[in-house]
């Protein structure tokens, strides 16, 4: 860029990081209010300076794994959120709370098998939230011939399940996230492995995260919706330009994090029925260990008629007496025996 433009090389390096800087405030003050009822989550492995296995006590802070944690709309493919630091718990929690803050709806949420995200999602969120995990089990490895040296192992096998409440395990996904970690690979070279693009300070590498991402909200089309993840979540109305983008970025002024509110239920996708005064939603969970539904009961006839003796169920019917029939005092008494037949005797002694 500086043999290109004949500018020196410090110059170009203040302009990005107060661009990326900009653009992290731009991000913080649109994304807000969100009502992304479909959320995948995933890390993003990177490096600051020297990588991991390499990092020695001389080096300052911020140096070796930076794991970029995001957070994906599964609808509009927007960047929610994202967090760089550790794949620690800290991490999580830190990243959890502030996806968290720029929702309106209780979502759905779907991670990878990482253990963090149980208590920092249930921290966040509460157990009102639904978890669904997606975990990936690689069967077989790739070529080991030089040419295919970093190749990923094939066929992995997906397994689904739920972590807390009842989530739809059909729209349990990460397929979206991790499509989008491969795109932000190729728009920043500082996340590229194998090369000497990576960053070799802390701020100018989460500056370079921000402007990745609110370029990719902002101004990038997705060829499935026709319009930008921003459009889709109904932040903006247009496709932002360049000189746009540039401008809003620049002129950026810095807000403070955006504050928690109450989350509106979301509407399950399956059957269900609305609770009163908006207080959520009764749904069908499968995966029951009940007998199922109590049988439908059986349909009504007419009423009997008055006076009419109503039988118990298998009794034969009684039919109703007559009105102007003679009343029998005497019906209390045993009735004798059949006609032509003696009765038995009786023995006295």
């Amino acid at each position: 860029m500086s043999r290109l433009t004949g500018v020196h090389q410090d110059t170009i390096s203040r302009f990005a990081l107060a661009a990326g800087t900009g653009a992290g405030y731009l991000h913080n003050r649109l994304a807000r209010g969100l009502s992304c009822t479909l959320i995948e989550t995933d890390e993003l492995w990177t490096y600051c300076g020297v990588k991991e296995a390499r990092k020695a006590a001389e080096h300052p802070v911020g140096f070796g794994d930076v794991w970029v944690w995001v957070a994906v709309c599964g609808v509009s493919r927007m960047v929610i959120s994202w967090h760089a630091g550790r794949r620690d718990q800290a991490s999580a929690d830190a990243f959890m709370s502030d996806v968290r803050a720029r929702l309106t709806v209780m979502p759905q949420i779907t991670s990878d098998g990482y253990a963090a995200y149980g208590p920092a999602i249930g921290k966040a969120f509460g157990f009102g939230v639904d978890h669904g995990q997606v975990v990936k089990s690689w069967q077989k490895g790739g070529q080991k011939s030089p040419d295919h040296k970093y190749e990923p192992p094939r066929d992995p096998k997906l397994t689904k399940r739920t972590v807390f409440g009842a989530p739809n395990l059909a729209t349990s996904t990460t397929a979206h996230v991790e499509r989008n970690n491969l795109t932000i690979r190729h728009m920043n070279g500082r996340l590229r492995r194998l090369c000497l693009a990576f960053s070799k300070r802390p701020e100018n590498h989460a500056a370079a995260l921000a402007l990745s991402y609110c370029w990719f909200n902002l101004g990038r089309v997705q060829k499935d919706m026709k319009v930008t993840p921003a459009m889709a979540a109904d932040i903006t109305d247009h496709v932002w330009e360049l000189d746009e983008f540039l401008t809003a970025i620049m002129t950026a002024e810095r807000c403070g994090p955006p504050v928690q509110q109450d989350l509106a239920p979301r509407t399950p996708e399956t059957t269900h029925r609305e609770l009163p005064g908006g207080r959520g939603f009764l749904r069908i969970v499968e995966g029951g260990t009940g007998k199922g539904a109590p049988p439908a009961p059986t349909p009504e006839g007419p009423a009997p008629a008055h006076g009419a003796q109503v039988s118990a169920p298998g009794a034969s019917p009684v039919a109703a007496p007559d009105e102007n029939e003679q009343l029998d005092l005497f019906s209390w008494r045993p009735k004798g025996p059949p006609k032509g037949r003696k009765p038995p005797p009786i023995d006295l002694f």
